[in-house]
């Protein structure tokens, strides 16, 4: 195997967390089970069989090695890939393709499927994504990964199964979509960014950003800028209904001690357990 960039890897139930993200360095991510990725800041080697990404905003430290895992999927003779990205974003990214692709003597075949808020994109029977807005200081966007099942509706409960049968073979629609928030991911954003989405607070699992956390860092000014300072975490401790909240995209101003201790020291109980620090 080969090892070319950092990578981080946390089990939840049924899910795997991988990836890495450091302000203004690199942010990747996926989920192998949901066969799907967040931002390519990077590309490491062993995510390129992911076959769909979504792609948060476009600075270069979320997006700068998308031509990379295109290029290494076509070398690999695997299927072109769908990335999707924000709406504004399609135009001027099929057109450093066709640049690259001249230069490189070599074709970059994949879909830019264009995202804004409010979409829904349905990867499978059992899984949809959401899109919604984010704060940052180009468009940005978050998603969140639902599941999908189908449960009987209450008005049929505890009839028994044959009933149940003869009105469904009658052409009743005896079960309804139920949606669980699965994993959400907020991307770049200042605090807005969680507010406007509430399924965010909702999902088993959510990566959000914490790129700051000492108090002489203001949070005025990290708002502006498009971010989330720690004091933002613990001002909606009682929102957050997640079982995992992985903090990321921390600023290169801390050291990796620095970060545990900001957080240990405001946070000591770490969120009831459920917040992981992702350094």
């Amino acid at each position: 195997m080969i090892h070319n960039l950092p990578v981080k890897t946390l089990a939840y139930k049924d899910l795997t967390i991988e990836g890495y993200s450091r302000a203004a360095v690199q942010t990747y991510w996926r989920i192998p089970e949901l066969k799907l990725g967040f931002d390519l800041g990077a590309q490491p080697w062993s995510f390129m069989g992911t076959p769909a990404w979504f792609i948060s905003h476009t600075h270069m430290d979320h997006l700068a090695a998308l031509p990379v895992y295109v290029a290494r999927r076509r070398m690999m003779k695997m299927e072109p890939p769908v990335i999707y990205m924000p709406e504004h974003a399609i135009e001027p990214m099929q057109r450093i393709l066709r640049l690259l692709s001249r230069i490189d003597r070599g074709r970059l075949p994949c879909t830019l499927s264009p995202i804004r808020p409010g979409d829904e994109i349905e990867l499978s029977r059992e899984h949809v994504v959401t899109i919604s807005p984010t704060v940052h200081t180009v468009p940005s966007l978050g998603f969140v990964v639902w599941e999908r099942r189908r449960k009987l509706k209450s008005e049929f409960v505890g009839l028994p199964g044959e009933t149940i049968r003869d009105l469904r073979l009658g052409g009743a629609e005896v079960t309804q979509e139920i949606r669980l928030p699965r994993v959400a991911y907020l991307g770049d954003s200042a605090p807005g960014g969680l507010d406007a989405c509430p399924a965010m607070f909702e999902a088993e699992v959510l990566i959000t950003e914490v790129t700051f956390v000492a108090p002489r860092h203001r949070k005025e000014k990290i708002h502006k800028f498009g971010h989330i300072h720690l004091d933002d975490l613990i001002e909606r401790r009682d929102r957050f209904r997640n079982h995992l909240i992985i903090a990321s995209h921390f600023s290169t101003r801390y050291h990796s001690s620095q970060i545990r201790a900001h957080v240990h020291k405001l946070l000591p109980d770490l969120m009831g357990g459920k917040l992981h620090l992702w350094i």
